[in-house]
């Protein structure tokens, strides 16, 4: 019988491994998406949508399905199912751990402004520029909808929810992204600012190169940390490494 592995996806790096995992004899492999997206990429193996209804519905899943091992690659701030993951896999004795690519770092001329939160990094802005480049996602543009003044071109893979704060502009775009095509994005809309989450990897790293060499500032929203006692793992190849999920 095969061993069943449940990564929690959304990822680039829940694609992969995905993919590399569904090639491994005697595994099979379901990765569960959020359905925030509305046409994902194709991923290999299994696919399941939607929420688990939190801690609990995620652990009655794991045993209703005979998860043997779970891996959580969701997105660096998904800090809520990670949490949920990080319980249900206690709950369950199931063994778990967390995909996260390393954050980014600043490096020489970078002119970053770290933030614990996008209303931190609203309070940040009046100071920094008028002309607010937000790539901050869809989620949470409330937190700077009380900043007069202020321009916002917002850039996300999926439309907004209204109603959004007076003055913004919303880009549909997908990485990855290049350092000419975002340096040129910047002179165009004359952006003064960059607003980012410190998501890591090399997808979207190109707006901060651009950046930096246009001399711009940059407000870096902290991740959260991960749950206490969790494995975090760097990149696919140190998961596949697990004994755990190990081809027959």
């Amino acid at each position: 019988m095969s061993r069943h592995v449940l990564v929690l996806g959304g990822t680039t790096e829940a694609r992969r491994l995905a993919a590399a995992l569904s090639g491994r004899p005697g595994l099979r492999v379901t990765t569960s998406l959020a359905g925030r997206v509305t046409r994902p990429e194709a991923i290999e193996g299994d696919v399941r949508t939607g929420g688990f209804g939190g801690a609990d519905g995620l652990a009655r899943w794991l045993r209703e399905h005979a998860v043997h091992a779970l891996v959580d690659a969701t997105h660096p701030f998904a800090a809520g199912i990670t949490a949920n993951a990080a319980r249900a896999a206690a709950d369950t004795g199931v063994p778990a751990v967390v995909l996260r690519r390393p954050g980014w770092r600043p490096g020489p001329g970078d002119r970053w402004q770290p933030a614990g939160s996008l209303p931190e990094a609203a309070a940040l802005l009046p100071g920094l520029g008028r002309r607010v480049f937000l790539t901050t996602g869809r989620l949470g543009l409330a937190a700077f909808a009380g900043l007069p003044g202020l321009r916002l071109l917002v850039r996300s893979v999926e439309p907004p929810d209204p109603p959004l704060p007076p003055g913004t502009e919303v880009l549909l775009a997908r990485g990855p992204f290049t350092v000419d095509g975002e340096r040129a994005l910047l002179l165009r809309h004359r952006i003064d600012v960059l607003v980012t989450k410190d998501s890591g990897g090399a997808a979207t790293a190109a707006k901060l190169t651009a950046a930096r060499e246009l001399g711009l500032p940059v407000v870096v929203v902290r991740r959260p940390p991960p749950p206490d006692g969790v494995r975090v793992l760097p990149d696919v190849p140190s998961v596949l490494a697990l004994p755990e999920l190990a081809g027959e």
